[in-house]
């Protein structure tokens, strides 16, 4: 994914030196994403707190929309109880509830 060269203003480390932090901090406020090359790669980009706020909430949005995507193409329609999940594991729940009665009771529960 390559970021739309209309929204950021590219610059040399040469540049970028000479207009200093807080000159690249005023441009990145003033809604100019600056990216920073070094032998015409890449290497750094400063944004508005705005702007990472947005970048920030579009990779949540597209982390759940990955748990979505991956729970329709995996859900098989099958749904376990929670005493099947317990019992799966070789316990049941009346014994797992004694022993947490009994962990409480004498406060050994961390």
């Amino acid at each position: 994914m390559s970021a739309s060269p209309e929204r950021f203003e590219t610059l040399t480390v040469t540049q970028a030196t000479e207009l200093g932090v807080s000159g690249i901090i005023r441009e990145a406020t003033d809604g100019h994403d600056v990216v920073v090359q070094k032998h015409g790669i890449p290497v750094a980009a400063v944004v508005s707190m705005k702007r990472f706020e947005e970048i920030d909430e579009l990779e949540r949005d597209l982390r759940s929309a990955a748990l979505v995507i991956t729970r329709l193409a995996t859900d098989q329609g099958k749904r376990t109880t929670l005493d099947q999940l317990i019992s799966s594991f070789g316990f049941d729940r009346a014994e797992l509830e004694k022993e947490l009665d009994h962990e409480i009771a004498t406060n050994t529960l961390k």
